[in-house]
Parts: structure tokens; sequence; C-alpha cells
């Protein structure tokens, strides 16, 4: 048996999307850069594919730069933006529940004499949009704050924010990896100047990310060699893996996410009438469709974790990218979680191939992890 409830992690490749990468594949597999007749058609259906995933979202087709992840987009914004602006401004605000990849990008930057400023959440994980808008000073040059966190699944308010930014003459990126394709955003209504969004969470391929960057913006570019990608990111293009990111994108649907909304409350409301079964993040709405996040009593979430993969299904404690860390997750420290119940954090995320099925056996499964470890408190 293999239950696999770690989508937020990563997602099972679409068959329509490794149909049409195949081509790229294996019939063209020219560089897009190559002045011929198959390096000229994969140019074409490079553009054609940023043209097509740049429309969902609003924006211009140049306005859309492939990048290999979202960590590496995200690694772009926060440091182009930095160097462009440094010495003249120095100041980014970002929270204490952004994805590592920020946090630890904001962390290399404060050793180069950027200064960070880091706003606190509530419970649920909310940014106070008041505090938002006192900690704007003249040395801010952008706003940094996660779309839907990608632990406890907390949709923050990205108009809200924007008008903010906007009041203010600041930039607003938001890191959308996990939101993309799930929650409807539109970069000129919703007011956003930069945004990372990537494949692998929608059904695409691993290695294969994008950021749009609103036309008129000024960026330093971190690599730098042939020029691809508008000067701004140097590389050859992943051609198949662009190709498969824009059929994914072109296959979501708002069906799936009505799908996974039923079986996120479903699962959710039985799981929180077991005793000590803490939810975490929103409560009602404004919660990931896909996500669950619980936390159990003095249980350690590696042990359920690890129960649970010795029965075939696939969770995680935290984010995937600091799994192997042991460390209290800093989105449970974020929000406060009780003590009891800090270390007892495991995140169940779902796809539109989940079933109620599936739920059901993992229910039954966590139900038996907590009644025979009920004696196996944290000391």
């Amino acid at each position: 048996m293999r239950i696999y409830l770690d989508n937020a992690a990563t997602t099972r490749v679409d068959p329509k999307v490794r149909k049409v990468m195949d081509i790229f594949l294996d019939k063209n597999y020219a560089n897009a850069s190559s002045i011929h007749v198959m390096g000229l058609e994969a140019k074409r259906v490079l553009e054609e594919s940023r043209d097509k995933i740049a429309k969902v979202i609003g924006a211009q087709s140049k306005e859309l730069i492939f990048t290999g992840s979202g960590t590496e987009a995200n690694n772009f914004i926060m440091k182009g933006l930095f160097f462009q602006h440094f010495p003249q401004k120095d100041h980014i605000i970002t929270t204490k529940i952004e994805h590592d990849c920020i946090l630890n990008a904001c962390g290399w930057l404060e050793s180069k004499g950027a200064k960070i400023t880091y706003l606190k959440v509530d419970s649920e994980g909310f940014v106070n949009l008041k505090e938002l808008e006192e900690t704007i000073t003249e040395k801010t040059f952008v706003v940094s704050i996660i779309h839907a966190n990608n632990e406890i699944g907390t949709i923050q308010n990205l108009k809200a924010i924007s008008e903010i930014c906007k009041r203010k003459g600041v930039f607003f990126h938001t890191d959308a990896c996990q939101s993309f394709t799930k929650v409807p955003i539109n970069v000129v209504d919703d007011g956003i100047d930069l945004m990372t969004i990537n494949a692998h969470k929608i059904h695409g391929q691993k290695g294969v990310g994008g950021v749009y960057i609103r036309k008129g913006i000024k960026i330093t570019p971190l690599l730098h060699g042939g020029g691809q990608e508008f000067n701004l990111r140097s590389s050859t293009e992943n051609v198949p893996g662009i190709v498969g990111f824009a059929k994914a994108v072109e296959i979501a649907s708002s069906k799936d996410v009505k799908k996974m909304e039923r079986l996120r409350d479903y699962f959710i409301n039985k799981i929180i009438k077991i005793p000590n079964v803490r939810l975490n993040g929103s409560k009602k709405e404004n919660r990931l469709c896909n996500n669950i996040n619980l936390s159990f009593f003095m249980l350690e979430g590696e042990l359920v974790r690890d129960q649970l993969s010795k029965k075939g299904i696939c969770v995680s404690t935290g984010s995937a990218c600091s799994s192997s860390s042991t460390d209290v997750s800093h989105v449970m420290k974020a929000i406060n979680c009780p003590m009891e119940y800090l270390h007892g954090n495991v995140r169940l995320s779902l796809s539109k191939y989940t079933t109620k099925d599936e739920l059901d056996i993992v229910f039954k499964e966590i139900k038996n992890i907590i009644k025979e470890n009920s004696m196996n408190l944290i000391q």
C-alpha cells in the first residue's frame, strides 16, 4: 500500500504533462538559443508557454522570467533588489513564517548590510496589517510576504497588503508557490509587483520555476552568461520542463480545487474529534484547499510520521525543505503553538489524486498511533 499525502513538498507529474514534455526530451531536444530549424521550434514553444502562464496571472509575457526553482526565484528577487537599491535603501520587511529560502536569503543579506524586519503573525498565521504599515520606513524597498504558508496553509490578503505597499511607495513581493492555480491570483488586480511560482507543486516537473517582475522594475541578475530570459537569468532554458509547466497550468481546474477542499474538510472534521489533536492554521476560511496541519499532545511528530511511513503512508513534519532537521518548526513557534503540542507537528497535503478511501485509512492509522503511543510522552 502506498498513500501519498506530501503534495506540498512535490506532486506526481500529470500524464498529460509528461506527454508534452516527452516531445522535447526525445524528438526536439534542441537548445532554444540555437539558430536552426529545431532550435527555432524550441524557442517558439518556449515563448508560447511563457505567454500561456503569464496570461493566467494577468501579466505581460515579457514580465515572466523562468528559473530553475522557486528557491532560485526567491533568492533572485531578494538579492537582486537589494543589489539594485543598496546603499540608498537597505530595509526589507518579511514575516516569521516565510519559506526557509526567503528567511535564509534575508539572513545572508543582513551580513551584506541589509536591515530586516520580521513581522509577527497571529495564532492562525495572519499578518497584522497595521504593524506592517507602521514598520515601513523611507529606507524600505521591498515587502515580501508568502501568499499561502507552506506548512499551515494560511492564505494572506494580497490586495490589502499591496495597497499598504503602494501607499508607502515600496515593492510588494509574494511567494505563491503553494497557492498558484489553487487560489485565483491576478497580479494587476491584486497589486503585486513581483511573484514567485513553480511547476512541481501543480503536477509539473521538478526544477522549473518562474518569477513575475512588473514592467519597469529594475533588478540585478544573479546569473551572467548568454543573456537568456531577457538578460535577467542566463542559463540554457529547460524547454521540456517549461512546456510541461504551461501544460500543468492549463489543466489545473477549479473542480480539482473544490474536490480537495471537500476532502480536506472531511478529514479535519473527523480528526479534530479525537482528544488531544490540534489543527494548526486558519480554522475556517483562507486555508489552502489541500492543507491539513496537525499537532498531537505530547507526541513527537517524527514518531507519527515514521509509523505512518512504515504503513506506506507518506506525510511530513514541517516543511520538506528542512525535513532532515530536528529543530522545532519556526512556523509553529511563530503562531505560538502550545508547548505540549509544539513537537507533535505533522502536515498532510492532498492532491487531485487523493481519495476519500485513502483518507479513511490514514485516519484509522493515526487513531491507532495515538492510542498505542499515549504512554510515550515527551520527557
